[in-house]
């Protein structure tokens, strides 16, 4: 079912064989009112949380980064994004130069670091057009760009140092790919000076032949490795996928977020495919190789999904953003607030939520 990685039944025999020393997450310091340590039986099996926080009251039917904010830091916190200069082993030719097939050049950033601009510099740029709108808020560094963990470790730790004290920096978030890790860097995360840190791990599907045909340059059995091994220095891992890829069907995304599932991710962001200029896509999207889902397929498998997915985990993204000076299709996909509040809809006209499927209770931090 997952490729390299096999079925769920060999990710169980996997982690039995680790033991239970292996398993279980020390519990963060720093972290108030705390989830227990989530288990749930059944046919299918589902992988150990991470430490998370224990929602308020939701008015939509799944766990969003937002509740998960105010109850971590007690106010909102706001995602600033920031670009490093990073590259990629799919843009340099470590692995080849050509990207992923949906990536564009800018690595889904801004492109400030061409710009001439500090991380410093930029961080500040955007909080103090932020604190206009919203003085009170804090907010949470996101390294965005390409893989930020691709190079030297001494690299990833000037990147750190850099970003270290910043004024209403409640944390960071890393974009990166698996395959741009190694133990040494696991240890600068574990000890970096931020009270709250994410590694966003791009995964994308669970599927290796869907990631030979989009040009990823790894497979899924590497996310779980260093999904695991982050999980087990208590980095906070935050799952990247993409609904509606080339040659998948709904059944293929539901088997991507058990597999999410049986993994100590804490996180997860959930993309829908959009075309952008300059990229391989495009073309194969121009000579109707492919479609993109339509809207009400999208939300479709999002309802679908979000009852196959763990309640412990929180959701930090349910659609893309493009620039719309970039973006070619769906033209939908810009109607960002309308097609939150259809979701928010159909989950309640499916009477479903986050882990029903799994064959769990309305939870009672729902506001139903």
């Amino acid at each position: 079912m997952f490729g390299a990685v096999g079925s769920a039944s060999s990710v169980l025999e996997r982690d039995q064989a680790r033991g239970p020393e292996g398993t279980t997450p020390k519990k963060m310091c720093n972290e108030p009112l705390l989830i227990s340590e989530f288990q749930c039986t059944g046919n299918k099996r589902l992988g150990q949380a991470q430490t998370s926080i224990i929602p308020g009251m939701s008015p939509y039917r799944y766990y969003p980064l937002s509740l998960y904010f105010k109850r971590r830091f007690g106010q909102r916190v706001r995602k600033i994004p920031l670009d490093a200069g990073s590259s990629c082993p799919n843009r340099d030719g470590t692995l080849s130069r050509s990207g992923c097939a949906f990536c564009n050049q800018k690595g889904s950033g801004t492109g400030l670091a061409d710009t001439g601009m500090s991380l410093r510099q930029q961080y500040l740029h955007y909080r103090d057009r932020s604190r206009d709108r919203d003085t009170g808020a804090r907010f949470l560094g996101y390294l965005q760009s390409f893989s930020n963990t691709h190079g030297p470790a001494c690299r990833l730790q000037s990147i750190l140092q850099e970003l270290t004290d910043l004024p209403d920096l409640a944390g960071l978030a890393i974009g990166t790919r698996p395959d741009c890790l190694d133990e040494e860097k696991l240890d600068i995360l574990q000890n970096a000076a931020f009270d709250e840190l994410w590694l966003d791990l791009g995964l994308q599907s669970a599927h290796d032949h869907t990631l030979r045909r989009i040009h990823r340059g790894h497979d899924a059995a590497c996310f779980a490795t260093w999904a695991e091994k982050a999980a087990k220095r208590n980095i906070k891992v935050c799952a990247h996928v993409i609904t509606g890829l080339p040659g998948e069907n709904v059944a293929d995304f539901e088997q991507t977020i058990l597999f999410v599932n049986s993994l100590p991710v804490a996180g997860i962001k959930i993309h829908n495919l959009y075309i952008t200029r300059d990229t391989p896509l495009e073309a194969s999207w121009r000579t109707g190789t492919f479609e993109l889902l339509s809207r009400e397929q999208s939300l479709d498998w999002l309802v679908r999904g979000i009852a196959l997915l763990r309640p412990d985990i929180v959701i930090h993204r349910l659609n893309s953003d493009p620039d719309q000076d970039e973006l070619l299709a769906p033209s939908w996909a810009y109607e960002k607030s309308a097609f939150l509040n259809a979701l928010k809809e159909r989950l309640l006209e499916a009477d479903t939520w986050q882990g029903k499927a799994l064959g769990l209770k309305l939870p009672e931090w729902i506001n139903h």
